[in-house]
């Protein structure tokens, strides 16, 4: 199992360590914990991680100190766990360079979302190239080609078309897409999928034509002819 799959999680309350642990494992993550700030930091320098979840209230160091001391190292995501909602405290975890934060109590299915979406927002799971329909993705470096041309992206639109490659092929509807692309607690329109996908249609150029639309559903990534998808 590669650096791609592993997970350190920094929290010093055992049974929520462990349901974290569990519930990530079957997903298929590889986890090392450590039950303070201090081991955190040095289980981190011990190897490579796709991904830290750092409780913020930690005896030794607390989170901020941790995640600053891990960025003058690493760029690896950061999410933090913190029982605290202050917007002081979401203004220090960001100074300090974290990506996401899940505020306690949180539902494991939910923390497993997030922290899915903050590693495809990385490029950990995706697999390092990934050829279709004329469209070549990067995932390593986060880039597109499409007929072999370099093509300037969004990060949204990145992650649009990332989502539509991993599910070539497959009908999805805009709810699906909102849910797995903008995150499942986003409240806008719906239609914001529909702007997406003009863009990046266009700037597909003649491969915009495999991103189609599905009536009265949504829109699916094809290499089939229309006559077959009937």
């Amino acid at each position: 199992m590669g650096m791609k799959r592993k997970i350190l999680i920094a929290e010093d309350e055992p049974n929520l360590r462990k349901l974290i642990k569990n519930y990530l494992q079957r997903e298929g993550f590889e986890i090392t914990e450590a039950s303070d700030g201090r081991e955190a930091l040095e289980k981190f320098t011990d190897e490579e991680y796709a991904l830290v979840l750092l409780d913020i209230m930690m005896p030794y160091m607390d989170g901020f100190a941790v995640c600053r001391e891990i960025r003058k190292l690493s760029s690896v995501p950061i999410v933090f766990l913190t029982a605290k909602s202050q917007e002081y405290d979401e203004l220090s975890g960001f100074d300090c360079g974290a990506d996401e934060y899940i505020t306690k109590p949180f539902s494991p299915a939910v923390l497993v979302k997030r922290v899915k979406a903050v590693l495809r927002r990385s490029g950990a799971l995706d697999a390092d190239k990934i050829n279709f329909a004329g469209i070549t993705l990067l995932g390593g470096e986060r880039r597109v080609e499409s007929d072999g041309e370099t093509i300037s992206l969004t990060p949204r639109e990145y992650e649009l078309l990332a989502y539509f490659i991993r599910n070539r092929n497959i009908a999805l509807s805009r709810q699906v897409i909102i849910e797995n692309v903008w995150g499942y607690d986003y409240e806008g329109d719906d239609r914001t999928v529909d702007t997406h996908i003009k863009c990046l249609r266009n700037k597909l150029g003649n491969n915009g034509k495999s991103l189609r639309t599905i009536r009265k559903l949504g829109y699916m990534l094809t290499d089939r002819e229309p006559e077959v998808m009937q």
